[in-house]
């Protein structure tokens, strides 16, 4: 009973990290008195007259120094590696606990001891024999072998039989002899009495070390039992591997032999090199292995090799078990397989990839913008702030009102809005006006972002500036009007003139015989008339048949002055000033003096009859960019913006007698000198033609 207990407490304390001293005293003790209790039964059952005289002190030494040597022994195999010698030095010590308490149990009943030298080393043998076998079963196998039933009962069979053995070769082969004259016999009650409280004693001491076994065994029992659950819990979800110091592998879970495509045995000895996929450096490992080594837990991502050749992700902790002397003896890997996640984040990081390369070209390419559902601009590219000339901070929270030119229809938005509301492309041309007021034309695409429900919940407008291909058909437009006028002209023009120089003859002459005033006045506004349809048709022959152009390099400074000149009296008559600024003397262009000077004539008539009660006219001169920079400014009635969009086509003209082919004219000149014109007005406020020609540089 007692060996059982021992071995019971001895095989706890190996394969428990709680309680070890507990255990380890609980060993030592059971041991103890259980040799000094065989000892004393054997002793008493020859000697019974012994107990006579029997000397407790001499007793109390005996099972004192059995805890000493017993202590010894067990001590000796706490030890994370036991060697054959270790197990050999701790059996000659519990042989020596045994042989202590034998013969320091034959003093107590005061006999001597004359022990045979031979029968004494076979005893001995016979003993050490004993004790080494179950010690090296114990520590030949792994600790779940040791934890089954049979080990426990055999042992303490294998270790009750040698010591009894021992005992009774020394029992039978020791000469006692009394030590001194035994007083006067005892009568055999009182051996009995003495007897029976000592064997009370015993089985009380027994039953007290087997009922704390009992309980101790129960309370690890039930940890281990957490132990297992938790353990069976990790195998079935996580990857689990264990590791010696050295890395190399000692235990591998169902879960890394399925994910690695090893077998078990092919893991067990080897280390992780085995798994590696060349992926991560050699900086990444010995990190690694520094930072387990000091004995931190180490965390990460690793891709593995299986294999087959297969790549894999796991999410490693690395948990370092240390010893005494703070040093890891082992580690435990615990892994959770992330393939499917990093193949996302791949797949997501190309796609990201993609999209910020389509980005890119998109917004090197097109004017981009986007919406949420109510219109509110949420994010603009650099072209969208280049061409409208806002900042992103003056966009952002902003609707396209913000950049509405009024050109279009409040018609044409609404249309624009309930097609994409309902999910539907836009596609459309819009014209917008900068943040300078200049406007610019785009070719838009809106495209709407559905939700779950199927509504909007943003729109993305991609947009190309088609601003001068817009002016490139006004151009064309303007042309084949031109043409068209110039082809008229061209057939009727004389068909005109004949019957117009006769009627302004024959007007002439009537008048020369006529003496009625009020007749004379009719003939007079027929003769003018006929010069306002001659100077008519005379315009038509310009477009039907361009004069001859005389360019020469001019400063345009003078002739600026020139025509100025020449309007400065009748533009004193309606009270208007004029007044002329220019920032260079000398600004040479290539022009036909004549024809820029029908040119610039015309827009300053324009002005003045543009202010019937009178204002002022700024005219300036200046470059820029390489270009002569000519404007012509008024504070009149102003224009309308629907009617700006036609100024300078044939037939177009703003006032009430006018025919617009003056202004048509000047535009062709202009344009042939190489030139451009465009025009701004508010009503109210007045009107600037603006004259772009190109710089002559020496």
């Amino acid at each position: 009973m007692a060996t059982y207990t021992s071995v019971d407490l001895f095989t706890l304390m190996k394969s428990s990290e709680r309680n070890n001293r507990f255990l380890f005293l609980g060993a030592v003790f059971s041991m103890s008195i259980g040799i000094w209790i065989l000892n004393f039964l054997m002793i008493y059952s020859q000697h019974t007259e012994g107990l006579t005289s029997y000397n407790i002190p001499l007793a109390i030494l005996s099972i004192l120094i059995g805890l000493t040597f017993t202590g010894i022994a067990f001590y000796n195999l706490i030890r994370e590696k036991v060697t054959t010698f270790q197990l050999i030095i701790s059996s000659l010590f519990f042989t020596l606990a045994v042989f202590c308490i034998y013969v320091l149990g034959i003093y107590t009943l005061n006999f001597g001891l004359s022990l045979s030298p031979i029968i004494l080393i076979i005893s001995c043998l016979l003993i050490a024999i004993s004790f080494y076998m179950p010690l090296w079963i114990l520590y030949s196998k792994n600790l779940s072998t040791n934890r089954q039933g049979w080990f426990r009962p055999l042992s303490s069979l294998i270790i009750t039989g040698g010591i009894t053995e021992g005992y009774f070769l020394l029992t039978k082969t020791s000469a006692l002899y009394p030590s001194s004259v035994i007083g006067q016999t005892q009568d055999d009650f009182h051996h009995s009495l003495l007897f029976y409280i000592a064997l009370f004693v015993s089985i009380i001491i027994l039953t007290g070390l087997i009922i704390s076994s009992t309980l101790v065994n129960k309370r690890l029992e039930k940890s281990d039992s957490n132990l297992k659950d938790i353990s069976a819990a990790l195998d079935a979800s996580s990857i689990v591997a264990i590791t010696d110091p050295r890395g190399i592998i000692t235990y591998v879970n169902e879960k890394f032999v399925e994910i690695s495509k090893h077998e078990e045995s092919e893991l067990i000895g080897q280390n992780h090199r085995i798994l590696n996929s060349g992926y991560h450096s050699k900086e990444f490992f010995k990190e690694l292995w520094r930072t387990i080594g000091q004995g931190h837990v180490w965390k990460g991502e690793i891709r593995n090799r299986a294999k087959d050749g297969t790549i894999y992700w796991v999410n490693t902790t690395i948990v370092p078990f240390l010893n005494k002397k703070g040093k890891p003896y082992q580690y435990v890997s615990i892994r959770t397989d992330i393939t499917n996640r990093k193949l996302a984040e791949e797949n997501l990081k190309q796609t990201l990839k993609e999209l910020e390369d389509v980005k890119f070209a998109l917004d090197h390419s097109s004017i981009v913008a986007i919406t949420d559902q109510r219109g509110r601009i949420t994010s603009v590219n650099d072209k969208f702030c280049e061409i409208s000339k806002y900042s992103r901070d003056e966009l952002i929270g902003q609707d396209h009102r913000l950049l509405n030119s009024g050109y279009h229809t409040r018609e044409f938005f609404q249309v624009l809005w309930r097609t994409i509301a309902s999910g539907a492309i836009w596609k459309g041309e819009l014209r917008n006006k900068a943040k300078d007021g200049t406007f610019y034309w785009l070719d838009t695409t809106i495209v709407p972002f559905m939700n779950e429900e199927g509504k909007p919940y943003q729109y993305l407008a991609i947009r190309n500036d088609i601003t001068e291909r817009k002016r490139t058909e006004e151009i064309i437009n303007r042309q084949d009007k031109l043409a068209a006028i110039g082809q008229l002209a061209a057939g009727v023009a004389h068909e005109i003139r004949n019957p117009l120089t006769s009627m302004k003859g024959y007007a002439e002459f009537l008048t020369l015989d006529e003496k009625d005033e009020a007749r004379r006045e009719y003939l007079d506004i027929i003769l003018d008339e006929i010069e306002r349809v001659d100077s008519i048709v005379e315009d038509f022959m310009v477009l039907a048949k361009p004069k001859p152009e005389l360019m020469e390099v001019k400063n345009i400074v003078p002739v600026m002055k020139n025509v100025l000149s020449l309007l400065e009296f009748e533009a004193k008559k309606q009270k208007i000033n004029i007044n002329f600024e220019y920032r260079e003397a000398l600004m040479k262009v290539v022009i036909d003096e004549n024809r820029m000077k029908q040119v610039l004539l015309n827009f300053i008539k324009n002005a003045v009859e543009a202010m019937p009660n009178g204002g002022t006219i700024n005219v300036s001169a200046f470059l820029e960019d390489q270009q002569v920079h000519l404007s012509i400014a008024d504070t009149g009635v102003g224009i309308p913006e629907e009617k700006l969009k036609k100024i300078g086509e044939p037939f177009f003209t703003t006032k009430e007698t006018g025919n617009g082919l003056g202004l048509m004219i000047s535009f062709k000149i202009i344009d042939s000198h190489n030139g451009k014109v465009y025009v701004e007005s508010e009503l109210n406020k007045g009107t600037t033609f603006h004259i772009l020609l190109p710089h002559h540089s020496d």
